[in-house]
């Protein structure tokens, strides 16, 4: 017995034993395999892109240097990426420090590259030294080929190791460098290059880096491109499809380009352009336009910073100030009045900053937020100089923007006094909660869920076949207000809106506090038709204009009723998609003949009931093959214990997280379908038809 104790304590001591041994040491760029995050942020779909941004951004730090005028990036078969640039193309000769070839070194080593001192580049983007190193790590498989004084050189790489060492292939009369990668699936789960997001980031690039010149192409259904005999793919005229960028108006041209679908509060657009000294320059403009919420792009050496950073801090600060003296010293505003505030100024503004240093800091890897604190007094001494000297120079101009922040002003000051009438006091401090709420009987948000579900018929069901304890259920009638366009006054005076704001407890706009959410999940439940996909898109609006938080959180999803009810006897399917219906019908023997016979007749059937305007009936049973199908057109069409164990039972249901990837994307598409302009809505929605699917 005594050994047997013995050899337990031994064993409890070696488990908690922490020495030498236990530290791990990651060679090479096995730390990049280990722990991608750290270095793109993600393995989802940003961090896929990121991929290409990184090797991109060093052919552009060729041309932001000088050195090159042409880009290239091309999406293969196979998952592949090539980037091509006529720069100076990598070194290929032997580094004194690691031994080996420059170019395996900047491949191969992590902070390895001609950014971090020298005259190599006077400003880039890339000054870590990791992105090449990175994404090759990240690859299954990577080529570079360098064409550099008068020679052709080639490396090749698996995993982010070299294959063999660089080697020269022949010769050539041309500079510049091509990259080729494939994305590893052992680190990317979904490998989908997103056409219109490579699309959307290159055209952003090309507005930033004045007569650069950049080709993107689309060779994906091109499975045999002979890339050995050609420097650009454009060069050889493929029939696929193409972009080339090429912009002179450089920042005014994309304010031009995010402001083409609204209209413009004054007409002339602000543009400052100051070089500090050789290596460091300030680039601004400006444009406000009809609309509520603001659009500021940040640029620190042309690297997109999401999170903003202190040349957006130094902008803001500015552009109160100038606004504020402009307005006082021109009695636009009396000196009782009150100053307009940070949040007035940016309503409906468009603005691209743009800062190159020298010595650049970013916060992070994937350099979403510029931390180099000398980029704050650079903006707030340049803007303020040049948009002083703007606004006295055009006083029609100035007047425009003063009235448009002085309504910003009068607008916030509405909100703030119909928020503290309506919500001073939240549901949780005894405020009644909405009378149509049918509340769950737990007090823990975390298993708490609210169900938003169409109209009385649908919120009778689901309260009679809810789980009582977690689950509660506020049923909305008709559409709720487009609050696209609308302030938060306005939206709080619909009743529909209050109410689900108050159901949440929340609160909303500056009282927002996420601690008070009463429920961990808030489930969008629409019917599978036009009018369902239409409230679920207005709620969506709401959620991300007025209630940013919940989504980015990951509280709100949507619930993915089924289609079809198939019955045979006792058996029972649920189909959540016409592919699925079939499979469900092969499942219960229905012959393939009867299963498309079964096709032609709904389909017949639906023409009909299309032409029928009075229809009492919402559902209809179909025979054949002595199978029942039930297409369900509203949730108010199940019964209590059908809604219950297909859209409302956690173990069976299909819930989708709404979730953010891309802000500035959903607030382009959110303008274009929830906005003014009839003719952009038009043209998106027959452009994207053929994507949608109304039955999920």
């Amino acid at each position: 017995m005594a050994k047997k104790e013995e050899k337990k304590k031994n064993n409890i001591s070696k488990k908690g034993s922490y020495s030498a041994q236990d530290i791990t040491v990651l060679e090479g760029l096995e730390p990049v395999r280990r722990r991608p995050g750290m270095y793109i942020g993600t393995t989802g779909i940003d961090g896929l892109h990121h991929l290409i941004w990184e090797i991109f951004d060093n052919s552009r730090d060729e041309a932001m240097g000088g050195f090159s005028n042409r880009i290239e990036v091309a999406l293969l078969s196979g998952n592949r990426i090539r980037v091509v640039d006529n720069g100076r193309g990598i070194p290929v000769d032997i580094h004194s420090q690691t031994k080996v070839s420059a170019l395996e070194t900047i491949m191969t080593t992590l902070h390895a590259g001609g950014k971090f001192g020298g005259e190599g580049y006077k400003v880039s983007g890339g000054l870590h030294g990791v992105g090449a190193s990175v994404v090759n790590a990240l690859s299954i498989d990577m080529k570079a080929e360098v064409h550099r004084e008068g020679g052709h050189y080639v490396q090749e790489y698996k995993q982010g190791k070299k294959k063999y060492n660089v080697k020269k292939i022949g010769t050539s009369k041309i500079n510049g460098t091509v990259i080729t990668f494939e994305p590893d699936k052992e680190i990317f789960k979904e490998i989908a290059f997103d056409w219109q997001k490579v699309i959307d980031h290159l055209r952003q690039q090309a507005y930033l880096v004045r007569g650069l010149k950049i080709n993107v192409i689309d060779a994906r259904e091109e499975k045999e491109i002979d890339t050995s005999k050609v420097f650009f793919l454009a060069d050889l005229h493929l029939n696929v499809p193409s972009y080339t960028f090429c912009f002179e108006g450089g920042l005014m041209s994309l304010v031009n380009f995010y402001n083409k679908l609204l209209k413009p509060i004054h007409k002339n657009i602000f543009y400052v352009e100051k070089h500090m000294n050789e290596y460091e320059t300030v680039e601004i403009a400006l444009q406000y336009v009809d609309d509520i919420p603001s659009r500021i792009l940040p640029f620190a050496n042309n690297i997109y910073n999401s999170e903003g950073g202190m040349h957006v801090t130094g902008f803001k600060t500015a552009l109160t100030r100038t606004i504020n003296n402009y307005a006082r010293g021109n009695n636009l505003i009396k000196e009782k009045d009150e100053s307009f505030t940070g949040e007035d100024v940016l309503e409906g503004l468009t603005a691209v900053i743009s800062i190159k240093l020298r010595e650049i800091q970013f916060e992070g890897q994937t350099k979403a937020k510029l931390g180099s604190v000398e980029a704050r007094g650079m903006v707030e001494s340049v803007f303020s100089e040049g948009f002083s000297a703007f606004v006295e120079e055009h006083p029609e101009d100035a007047r425009a923007i003063v009235s448009k922040v002085f309504l910003a002003l009068r607008a916030r000051k509405a909100a703030k006094a119909a928020k503290d009438s309506v919500l001073r006091k939240g549901a949780l401090e005894g405020m009644t909660l909405p009378g149509k709420l049918a509340d769950c009987q737990s007090k823990s948000a975390e298993e708490s869920e609210l169900f938003i579900v169409e109209g009385d018929s649908a919120g009778g069901t689901a309260k009679s076949g809810r789980d009582r304890h977690s689950q509660a259920i506020l049923p909305l009638r008709g559409k709720i207000l487009n609050i696209e366009r609308a302030r938060l006054d306005k939206a709080l005076a619909s009743e529909q809106i209050k109410n689900l704001v108050v159901a949440l407890g929340t609160s909303i706009s500056d009282s927002f506090d996420i601690k008070n959410l009463r429920y961990h999940k808030v489930i969008i439940a629409t019917d599978a038709d036009v009018d369902g996909a239409h409230i679920r898109t207005l709620l969506l609006t709401l959620f991300y204009r007025f209630l940013r938080e919940l989504v980015d959180g990951g509280f709100i999803y949507i619930a993915q009723p089924p289609l079809y009810k198939i019955t045979k006897g006792k058996e029972i399917r649920y189909a959540y998609s016409d592919d699925e219906k079939f499979k469900a019908l092969k499942s219960l023997g229905v012959e393939a003949k009867e299963v498309e016979a079964l096709s032609e007749s709904e389909s017949e059937t639906e023409g009909e009931e299309a032409e029928t305007e009075e229809k009492t009936e919402a559902t209809e049973t179909k025979r054949a093959a002595k199978v029942n199908i039930q297409r369900y057109k509203g949730l108010g069409e199940m019964n209590a214990e059908e809604l219950w164990e297909t859209t409302m039972d956690p173990a069976r249901r299909i819930l989708k997280q709404v979730t953010v990837e891309d802000a500035r994307e959903a607030e382009k598409i959110f303008e274009i379908l929830m906005g003014d302009d009839v003719l952009s809505r038009k043209s998106f929605i027959q452009s994207n038809a053929h994507k949608a699917n109304l039955d999920i």
